[in-house]
């Protein structure tokens, strides 16, 4: 497969975006923040970025076995195909619920729940490194016997699936709601509240949470988030803020068996001596405010048009990836995160976002010489780093984080 299907569906993504945009500006609705949006989408970028280099391994783990170890040789056809899916998703859903059972496999899959809106951008907002704990679910298929890339394309479309469900434009859907996913299942899912938490893990059959046992319906609207916010704008913290609190706990955990225990156990989890298992505290709907922290309108203008030059660099990286070799898919891996480091640096006024700029413009004019050499592109890139430092330095005072920040709750 030479370009995968989520990449060559991200101009839906888009425009499924904007046509929620536009239900929000016609209803009146706060479905969606800038700054919020942004992140979501950075950190789709980079899960993107490192799966180029993740998948690789999961994909060649599982072609592996499955050439090896197969006990059969299983024809592709509809109804193989049909057994695949439905396996496929049951084994979803399992690895799906252990991450949210599990301390070490929670701080990856943490990061899709940490937007504390509801909305097609949270659906992009996917960990860096979840797919290292979960793919181990999917190997019993290899060792049945299911071929690889039709693996690969069930898996695709069961994540491409859950695109659609990410969205609170969309109330019950009758009958839908008692066999598929939907946008009310996942609400469930994403709400912080005590009784929603850990319930409707499915991935397109809302069935298998009903099998068991994990099946919440949407009553009253779910408050969206995680019990302790990430608060921070940062994409590549993000995927290591809850890493950060396990380190912690283990280092203020006595005993190696209660350090696996942080690790191996549900979130929350705390040996008898610490007070034992802490369960999520419940929300007051009538205080509670989100993370909103943001600069000022001249910033969030630079901010976007850095984003809209991220998001382009990203996607021609993603589909031209097999043109590249190793070290050049490395530099452009760098070059991106730097991008999406940078932009959350922006929203959140640091000041070590001026010099990471800086940096940020090298590699990219070193990459296009080392690409393209002395083109139009790589001039073209020059002038654009030169243009956007002077104007990163004319707006150098609003960036400062030791001026007054703006911040507003909603």
């Amino acid at each position: 497969m030479d370009i995968s299907p989520i990449v060559l569906s991200i101009p839906i993504f888009f425009i499924l975006i904007g046509l929620e945009l536009i239900v929000q500006h016609f209803s009146k609705r706060k479905l969606y923040r800038v700054n919020d949006a942004i992140t979501n989408l950075s950190c789709g970028i980079t899960s993107q970025i490192t799966g180029v280099f993740i998948k690789i391994v999961t994909i060649a783990l599982y072609q592996f076995i499955y050439e090896n170890f197969s006990l059969l040789v299983i024809p592709t056809n509809w109804w193989t195909i049909t057994i695949l899916f439905m396996s496929a998703d049951m084994l979803y859903y399992w690895g799906h619920r252990m991450s949210h059972q599990i301390n070490l496999f929670w701080g990856s899959h943490v990061v899709h729940h940490q937007s504390e809106d509801y909305n097609l951008s949270v659906a992009l907002r996917q960990s860096s490194f979840q797919t290292i704990w979960t793919f181990g679910f999917y190997l019993p298929l290899a060792f049945i016997g299911f071929e690889t890339m039709t693996f690969v394309l069930i898996t695709v479309f069961i994540t491409l699936y859950q695109f659609w469900i990410h969205t609170e434009t969309i109330g019950k859907l009758g009958w839908i709601e008692y066999v598929l996913n939907t946008p009310s299942h996942h609400r469930v899912h994403h709400g912080r509240d005590p009784k929603y938490i850990d319930k409707n893990h499915a991935g397109t059959f809302i069935i298998w949470d009903k099998m068991f046992g994990t099946y919440q319906e949407e009553e009253e609207t779910p408050t969206y988030g995680i019990t302790k916010p990430v608060n921070s704008w940062n994409p590549i913290w993000a995927n290591f803020d809850y890493y950060s609190i396990l380190f912690k706990q283990i280092l203020g955990t006595p005993g190696l068996m209660n350090k696996l225990g942080i690790l191996f156990n549900k979130p929350g989890w705390r040996p008898k001596s610490l007070g034992g298992y802490q369960p999520a505290p419940s929300v007051d709907k009538l205080t509670y405010t989100k993370y909103n922290e943001h600069p000022s309108f001249k910033v969030n203008i630079y901010v976007l048009f850095q984003f809209l030059i991220t998001l382009i660099v990203a996607s021609y990286f993603l589909f031209q990836q097999n043109s590249f070799n190793i070290t050049q898919k490395s530099l452009f891996a760098i070059l991106i995160v730097s991008y999406v480091l940078n932009c959350g640096g922006l929203l959140e006024r640091k000041s070590w976002v001026l010099p990471s700029e800086w940096v940020k413009y090298l590699i990219l004019i070193w990459l296009s010489y080392l690409i393209y050499g002395f083109s139009t592109i790589t001039i073209g890139s020059f002038l654009y780093s030169f243009i956007s430092i002077t104007w990163l330095y004319y707006i150098k005072s609003e960036v400062d984080h030791n001026t007054q920040i703006d911040v507003a709750k909603s």
